[in-house]
């Protein structure tokens, strides 16, 4: 059952997008043809349900049943997504073998409201950035979707983003606002060639005086240069949580992979 505040958001997200909208969700994306142009493999962490469904029947989808999600279904349009739990070294199973490097062959990394990196996971990610790598890195202070889960459950997606150290050492830093009217938080920004709606969004802000990101979309995202990756970070997560949001072909979604992914040009 949605909480009132929930409901409220639910109902202003109608009203802003599609008014007379109904609680019945879009169908997913058909998945991508065989033929289809080969895709780009994209690193996936997340506290999301967007690799496999809330409460996923895993016995019912290693048989190739159950329903993808939307994410999944929209981000597969575009690239082979490689699901990951960690991004640090993962140690060998017996002495003397050799660790997996969970990032090895990736240019590629979408972290999106993550449940926490490590210590070791904030090395590896600074290291793999630098050495040229594209991270989109979505952290969201306040989640806007409805997650039918009690709290403390694992299976809940993290509520308040977790923000990672190394977030400073790329010299940004995100502050969250509270809103008392269910509106207020609800907003449209520019981005690229069109504009995205955030949801309570968070404030992204330099933190020193050389540091190399651009500020757009109001202060929701950032892109920066760092060693001879990139980072693109963005304060809000609901383009991944609401359907409408994402766009009917997905383009406001597609307008934040294309900020965050210099090599991928979508019309």
């Amino acid at each position: 059952m949605k909480s009132p505040r929930l409901r409220a958001i639910a109902t202003a997200l109608c009203a802003l997008v599609l008014p007379g909208c109904s609680d019945a969700e879009t169908p997913a994306p058909e998945a991508p043809a065989a033929s289809a142009i080969p895709r780009e493999p994209l690193g996936l962490m997340t506290s999301l349900p967007l690799y496999w469904p809330l409460g996923a029947d895993f016995s019912e989808l290693a048989q190739g049943g159950g329903e993808r999600p939307w994410q999944r279904a929209l981000l597969e349009r575009r690239f082979e997504l490689v699901p990951l739990d960690t991004l640090s070294p993962i140690p060998g199973l017996s002495p003397g073998d050799r660790e997996t490097d969970p990032l090895a062959g990736l240019e590629r990394l979408a972290v999106i409201q993550p449940r926490g990196l490590s210590a070791a996971d904030n090395v590896a990610l600074d290291d793999w950035v630098r050495g040229g790598g594209e991270l989109l890195l979505v952290l969201d202070p306040i989640l806007s979707g409805d997650y039918d889960v009690p709290l403390g459950d694992p299976r809940r997606p993290v509520d308040t983003a977790l923000i990672p150290p190394v977030l400073k050492r790329w010299g940004l830093a995100i502050t969250a606002e509270l809103h008392e009217n269910r509106d207020e938080g609800i907003r449209t920004v520019a981005l690229g060639n069109g504009q995205i709606t955030v949801v309570h969004s968070g404030t992204i802000a330099p933190v020193t005086g050389n540091s190399a990101c651009e500020i757009l979309a109001q202060g929701t995202l950032a892109r920066c240069t760092i060693g001879q990756g990139r980072v693109t970070v963005l304060a809000d997560a609901a383009l991944f949580e609401h359907r409408d949001l994402a766009g009917e072909r997905g383009e406001h979604q597609s307008r934040v992979l294309d900020a965050a992914f210099s090599g991928q040009d979508r019309g």
